[in-house]
């Protein structure tokens, strides 16, 4: 059964249309990167990157080089992969040398969402869903990728920008049988983070409109609707600092291990 992007977008939006910033076609993103970006490649192309340089020129890795923990205590830093109210499925390339942005490829075609995104989202640097270690409760396996972030404030992050963000909850997502946390968090900057302190914050047409993007995002390519562990609930903060220090853990295992196919330094 296909499901069109409207569809998608109705079930996005489920609930209340307010908790939403209105679709735009050309959200005024907000540049918040605090590392030098170079851009190589035509964007919407096949040999566009977003390469992360340090002071000196030299490339580094968002994955590897950008630390986890923010300037304030008790947050964190997230690359921000994806802006909100686009369609481009952009991600930290973890094969490739240095690691830069590219948009993900699939049947040798680019990828896109059927619909828009409605929040932020990207990763933690310097954490990794170990596909080899089973997770006791849910008994699957991590799907290989740093631990993804949905930033939930009011402004479109730029792709490549480095955000200190404060957690409020995560949500157990099983995608094609592997565990795929979904972090949910908001900008420190941001007017709602002195509100948001914990996912019960979080209004609840929200995050019902995050779990069902997520549940229903690719059943237009004719894929099973993913699936929730916990009884689909969100896990509170707490539990989620937990998750983000174990996935830290697993990261630092990886570099100290080595892999054969992801880029490492």
């Amino acid at each position: 059964m296909k499901f069109t992007s409207s569809v998608l977008t109705l079930f996005a939006l489920a609930g209340s249309s307010s908790a939403f910033a209105p679709v735009s076609s050309k959200p005024a993103f907000t540049s918040l990167t605090a590392y030098p970006l170079e851009t190589l490649g035509e964007e919407g192309t096949e040999s566009f990157r977003l390469q992360y340089n340090g002071d000196d020129g030299k490339p580094i890795s968002p994955w590897h080089d950008i630390p986890l923990e923010g300037s304030k205590e008790g947050t964190y830093n997230m690359v921000v992969e994806i802006p909100k109210m686009t369609k481009a499925k952009m991600e930290v390339a973890t094969k490739e040398e240095n690691n830069p942005i590219a948009q993900d490829m699939k049947k040798g075609k680019l990828r896109d969402y059927h619909g828009p995104i409605f929040w932020n989202y990207g990763c933690l640097p310097q954490t990794w869903e170990d596909p080899n270690a089973e997770h006791p409760v849910m008994k699957c396996f991590g799907d290989d990728d740093p631990i993804d972030v949905v930033e939930i404030g009011g402004s479109a992050l730029a792709m490549g920008s480095v955000k200190e963000v404060k957690a409020l909850g995560v949500l157990a997502m099983i995608d094609d049988g592997e565990l795929d946390w979904k972090v949910v968090a908001i900008a420190t900057d941001d007017p709602l983070a002195e509100k948001y302190n914990d996912i019960d914050d979080v209004p609840a047409a929200v995050k019902d409109g995050i779990r069902e993007w997520f549940r229903w995002y690719k059943t237009p390519d004719d894929k099973p609707l993913n699936s929730f562990g916990y009884d689909e609930k969100f896990l509170d903060v707490a539990q989620t600092k937990e998750i983000i220090a174990e996935t830290n853990d697993s990261w630092k295992k990886l570099k100290a291990d080595g892999s054969e196919k992801l880029w490492l330094n």
